[in-house]
């Protein structure tokens, strides 16, 4: 039987499940060692393969549970206490089983649209639309009042969020800059514009524009720079973002 393919707001939220439960590499390592260990393991046990402290592997074993992803189930203690939590993976693999129907033929078109205009051009129009998407998304946060004083590191892990809520796969995280001072970044492993945008690398402006439509909603002004990306070969896409009122 042919499978539905989902609606935007349906693949939004299994990203977001998705992301939220193997985003930290610990809890990568930790699912993956339960696929090593089918009889299951206790929270200790856990602890001392990955090589933390019993309550964080709990804490992660309590989020790939509340996922669906581990099975919870009692051991016997050997003595007089409780008997213990054990742990095993749900299923001998994880499947993603959905289908998705991308809009590959207006991402195409675009593509082509802008490789016919001169690059500078077509880069700025990219990054216009992105930012007004940016906006956009912004809007859909629905912050209250207090929420929009927050600080530059919080707004850069929400706009992480919402752009893993829309395929990019984002995470903030703090790299070394060419001077090899850390500096905040955008990091997205998965770019849901596929192989059009390895044809046209000038839709990357789009990711651009859009990080800088969020944070300029959510924060304030910043400055935005694509520093490495999956369509020029890259591993992942890393933006560049300067909180522009703390240099002034």
């Amino acid at each position: 039987m042919a499978q539905r393919a989902l609606k935007p707001a349906e693949f939004a939220n299994l990203v977001n499940a998705v992301t939220s439960a193997f985003g930290d590499p610990t809890r990568r390592d930790i699912y993956l060692l339960l696929h090593e260990h089918p009889d299951g393991l206790t929270a200790s046990e856990v602890g001392e393969h990955a090589g933390v402290h019993a309550n964080v592997a709990r804490h992660h074993l309590e989020k790939l549970s509340s996922g669906g992803y581990l099975d919870v189930s009692k051991r016997a203690s050997s003595g007089a206490g409780r008997p213990a939590k054990v742990f095993t993976a749900a299923e001998p693999s994880l499947h993603l089983e959905f289908e998705v129907g991308h809009d590959d033929i207006l991402i195409t078109l675009l593509g082509k649209a802008l490789s016919r205009l001169d690059p500078d051009d077509a880069a700025a129009m990219a990054e216009e639309v992105g930012v007004e998407f940016g906006r956009k998304m912004a809007d859909d946060v629905g912050l209250d009042e207090t929420e929009t004083h927050r600080s530059f590191r919080s707004a850069l892990h929400v706009v992480a969020d919402a752009l893993s809520a829309h395929g990019f796969a984002a995470r903030a995280e703090r790299q070394p800059d060419s001077g090899g001072d850390p500096q905040l970044h955008i990091v997205a492993g998965h770019c849901p514009f596929g192989d059009v945008a390895i044809e046209h690398p000038v839709i990357c402006a789009v990711d651009r524009g859009m990080v800088k439509g969020l944070l300029g909603s959510l924060y304030g002004e910043t400055e935005v720079a694509l520093m490495s990306s999956v369509a020029q070969g890259d591993d992942a896409c890393v933006t560049d973002v300067v909180d522009a009122a703390a240099t002034q």
